[in-house]
């Protein structure tokens, strides 16, 4: 009988080439989720030259930022972050499903890891727990999640 064979990740970003894509829209959260993000690549090997952080104006610009970032061929693993707050018009969904099914798809269409750090949330206080606040940074767990597939990948 043979052996299983496990692919894993390790969280060793050291060599790893990042680029992270945030949302400008709801910035007082998404400032603190690319900290943590920054933050935690840094802590687990990554050099401040390897990492690039780009804005666009909201989540909904995600995609777009994230396709260009894949296609140039210059980064391991690309990072999602924003902050869409539930409103009382059907607005959210839009914005939320539209940004999630782009940053998938970039995914797939690329091969390249694309961790989703996009805080969908029904009220601002949600926002700030998940960046930094008693529910951690989802920020910095994106950039984890982004570095643990990449090394994923290697493994092929």
């Amino acid at each position: 009988m043979s052996e299983i064979t496990h692919h894993t990740g390790r969280l060793d970003a050291a060599g790893l080439r990042v680029g992270i894509v945030a949302a400008r829209f709801n910035e007082a959260v998404v400032d603190r989720l690319v900290s943590g993000a920054t933050d935690t690549l840094l802590r687990h090997g990554a050099l401040a030259s390897d990492i690039a952080v780009a804005w666009v104006p909201g989540a909904f610009d995600l995609p777009v930022v994230l396709r260009r970032m894949a296609d140039s061929g210059r980064y391991d693993a690309l990072v999602a972050l924003g902050a869409v707050v539930r409103g009382s018009t059907p607005h959210f969904d839009y914005v939320a499903g539209e940004c999630a099914s782009g940053a998938s798809a970039v995914a797939r269409e690329t091969g390249l890891p694309v961790a989703f750090g996009v805080l969908t949330v029904d009220t601002w206080e949600q926002a700030v727990e998940r960046a930094g606040g008693k529910l951690g940074n989802k920020g910095g767990e994106a950039a984890l999640a982004a570095v643990e597939t990449a090394r994923v990948l290697e493994s092929f």
